[in-house]
């Protein structure tokens, strides 16, 4: 495998992630056997390229698959305490509402790292644009800054708000449509919008 390099096995990570979401956006009604075989193969594709990585881990002495399986196994137990006791095995009783479980998750998390006073760190910065955007706006209302999308559509003068996810990529597509009749590059200037939310929202001193 000393052709190998994990730089190089990236692009076929993220292609087969993107599998993976082709396979259940478009591989026909949930349960079906056609879409639940489309999937079984392409979630193979995906733990292929983890089995690859560990595997380069390995051949330099850091770690192996076990030690990614076990650290995923501990981090699930440590992150959800609503689920599972410190042991492993799963609590008798369950938070009754999602905002339990995000509020302990949360808890969690600031636990493991205190000193992170961002609530944007950790967002990776190569995310495509409209997965960031939406990461950012869910982790500042998380943290108490909402986002306030009225001002903001009204900053730049939309008057459509889409009632609808179909409606709402319609115009989507009609803004990326727009961008490019005037040489704009539209994943770039989200990206930038994006930035100078954070970098406006982020820790005060």
């Amino acid at each position: 495998m000393g052709a190998l390099t994990h730089e190089s096995l990236v692009e076929y990570l993220i292609e087969e992630a993107y599998e993976v979401v082709d396979s259940i956006e478009a591989g026909g009604p949930a349960g079906s056997a056609a879409m639940d075989e489309e999937l079984r193969g392409e979630l193979g594709d995906v733990l292929l390229q983890v089995v690859l990585h560990a595997r380069l881990a390995e051949e330099r002495g850091s770690f192996d698959f076990d030690a990614v399986a076990r650290g995923i196994n501990a981090k699930m137990v440590r992150r959800n305490p609503h689920v599972f006791k410190s042991d492993g095995s799963l609590q008798e009783t369950f938070p009754a509402t999602v905002e339990e479980i995000v509020l302990k998750w949360d808890a969690v998390k600031r636990a493991e790292k205190p000193e992170r006073a961002d609530p944007f760190e950790g967002i990776p910065p190569h995310l495509p644009a409209l997965v960031g955007a939406q990461k950012t706006v869910d982790r500042a209302a998380r943290a108490g800054l909402p986002v306030d999308a009225e001002r903001l559509a009204s900053d730049v003068g939309l008057s459509v708000h889409p009632a609808s996810e179909e409606a709402l990529g319609e115009l989507l597509l009609a803004v990326v449509a727009g961008a490019q009749a005037r040489g704009l590059d539209a994943e770039r200037a989200l990206r930038k919008a994006v930035r100078a939310f954070q970098d406006g929202q982020g820790p005060r001193s």
